[in-house]
């Protein structure tokens, strides 16, 4: 029997049992928004095939789908859609590495990645334990005390419907990052203060210099290093 509850997982995993449809996922799981070209690119597939992979992925409530313009921009339904994907991806085989570029992504997005709208890697745990240490993120995931963080002018975000905390279970580091309103507020903050940044790795984020002072003084913990 393929239901837990009334949960059909049936239905989503076999969305998910395609390397074209898992490709447009992993694509967008830095929280964008791609045209059904630039995903077609992405997984080296025809536009054709990319249009009814895309079809079956927003049928299935995986993904979004807004039009501007001439164009329709894909991206993933939800945080709930990432943290399944980064769930998944625990249990997954490991990728068998075949060139030195592929060695050095993996290697990237082990230390600083987004996941969707919030930090992962080593880089998303170390800020998760530094955020339990400090009393801002209960142990159990939850919202402590938020008075570090409004003095860099994050608040709760009001009105929304997706939880403020929640954990989030990391797919290299086999471990839970925080997730959620909140984290995705601190996240966001922390680019326009050009704290982290992204680098040339898909995915990939790095602590600025000031970040590391920043975020050190602000946590009170051990922050990883910028990376040269």
């Amino acid at each position: 029997m393929s239901e837990v509850g009334d949960a059909r997982l049936a239905a989503v995993a076999k969305l998910f049992a395609d390397d074209t449809r898992a490709a447009f996922c992993a694509a967008l799981l830095d929280g964008s928004s791609r045209t059904a070209g630039e995903l077609a690119r992405y997984a080296g597939v025809a536009a054709s095939t990319a249009s009814e992979h895309l079809s079956q992925l927003v049928a299935g409530g995986m993904l979004e789908a807004t039009k501007l313009g001439r164009h329709r921009y894909f991206r993933l339904a939800s945080d709930e859609v990432a943290a399944a994907l980064e769930a998944l991806a625990v249990v997954a085989p490991t990728k068998r590495v075949s060139s030195l570029r592929q060695a050095t992504v993996g290697t990237a997005l082990r230390e600083g990645r987004t996941c969707y709208d919030h930090l992962a890697g080593r880089l998303g745990v170390v800020l998760t334990d530094a955020l339990i240490a400090r009393g801002i993120v209960t142990p159990d995931f939850a919202p402590g005390d938020l008075s570090p963080l409004e003095r860099l002018g994050i608040e709760m975000p009001p009105g929304s419907s997706r939880p403020s905390v929640r954990p989030c279970l990391d797919w290299t580091e086999r471990r839970h990052h925080v997730a959620g309103a909140l984290p995705a507020a601190f996240t966001r903050r922390l680019f326009e203060l050009n704290w982290v940044q992204r680098t040339t790795q898909h995915r990939g984020v790095r602590v600025t210099e000031i970040g590391h002072e920043g975020l050190s003084d602000l946590l009170r913990a051990q922050i990883p290093s910028p990376q040269t």
